[in-house]
Formats: C-alpha cells, structure tokens, sequence
C-alpha cells in the first residue's frame, strides 16, 4: 500500500471499531474538562476518574476552586501523581480565569497555553473536545502508533501532531485521536502486545517494527 492507502485503511478501521467514541475523562463542562485534562499528565484516566468526583464536590468552578488552599487540593489529587505542581496550577489558573477571562475557560490556544500547567497538548484536549475546534492532541499511544503504522518518523510528539494534520483530513481529527487512543489500550498497547490481535500494524506497520516483533516471538519458542 502507498501512504495515501495506508491513511485510508487507518480512518475506515477506526471508524467500524468506534462509530461512536466516549471521551476518556469525565467532565461537564470546559472547566471540568480543563481540570481533568491537567490531572491526567503521567496518570491514567481511569485514576483520574476516580479523584476528580471528590475535587470537583468541592469546587466545579474557578470561584469555588480558588477558596480552597493549594494544600487542600494537593491532598485531593495526591493519587494523580506531580500533586504539588498540578495543585498549584489548579489554584493560580483558576485565578487567571477570574481575573482575565470572567471565570470562563478561554476557547483560543493562545490564552490556554497562557495558564500555569497548561501545555499545547492540554489545551488542544480543551479545544477539540470542549469547543469543537479541530485539533490532534498526541498522547504516548498516538505518538506511537503514528510510529507503529509508518505515518510519521517524529522523534517527540510535536513532529508527530505535524504529521498527523498533514495526513489526516481536518474535518476528522477530533474524532480520530480518540479513535486513536482507543484502540491503541485496546490492540497496540507498548506492554503485552499481540500483533495477532492489532490489524493495523499487522496490515500496514513499519518493517522494523514487525520484524522486531517477530523476532522476539520466535525468541520465545
């Protein structure tokens, strides 16, 4: 298959595995949302799941957020992990969204990416999924299977969303990084992987990788 074959096989996969696609993090709204996708740096979603009901009882709103000290949010989101840096972003941000925004959640890139622990990606989460702006997040599993599937050479994951937006279709992107994460836990995961199971790297992966794959099945037998 040529790249273009290969991009299609990708976008009519994911579309059968996933017609409709559950956003990973609980929220209700852009500020729940924001707060969630912040908490989710080195933590898995399901964990975060967990905490965020317990914060989010106490303060759902900047307003709310701010009457709290950093030290009481840092001993809600403990579990989450970096509990001292994310608490104090937490509390300066929502300060921010106060003083700057009117206690909203600005819907530009600029003004995110402005606020205390609040990176590209976390703002990109905020923008498409909250906003409906189209954007491609990358996360660990697209960053690789990006790689996996020979759809980009990106040594970091800013090289990746380039690729990625160059790739696949505009109108597409907020679904399809879901779609993405998705199957990457489902069939592509980095630890106890079975290609047997992954039909994309199986059909269209990167030699190297398949090959390496396959060595260390045989290794095994």
């Amino acid at each position: 298959m040529n790249k273009q074959e290969r991009v299609t096989f990708v976008i009519n996969t994911l579309k059968e595995l996933y017609p409709t696609i559950p956003i990973p993090l609980d929220h209700k709204d852009p500020y729940t949302l924001l707060i969630a996708v912040l908490l989710s740096a080195q933590c898995t979603d399901v964990r975060v799941n967990q905490v965020t009901p317990l914060l989010f009882a106490k303060a759902d709103n900047p307003y709310d957020m701010i009457k709290m000290s950093v030290e009481e949010i840092k001993a809600i989101i403990r579990p989450c992990g970096l509990s001292p840096m994310k608490s104090k972003g937490i509390h300066g941000l929502s300060h921010i969204l106060i003083d700057k925004h009117g206690g909203e959640v600005p819907q530009s890139f600029e003004f995110l990416e402005e606020l205390p622990a609040v990176g590209h990606k976390t703002a990109s989460v905020v923008m498409s999924q909250a906003f409906g702006v189209p954007a491609f997040p990358v996360d660990t599993h697209i960053h690789r299977l990006m790689y996996r599937w020979n759809l980009t050479n990106g040594k970091n994951v800013m090289q990746t969303e380039k690729d990625a937006k160059r790739i696949f279709p505009k109108e597409i992107w907020n679904d399809l990084h879901l779609q993405i994460i998705w199957y990457g836990r489902e069939y592509s995961p980095a630890r106890g992987w079975d290609m047997e199971k992954d039909v994309i790297t199986k059909t269209i992966g990167r030699k190297t990788v398949l090959d390496t794959y396959l060595k260390k099945q045989s290794s095994k037998k």
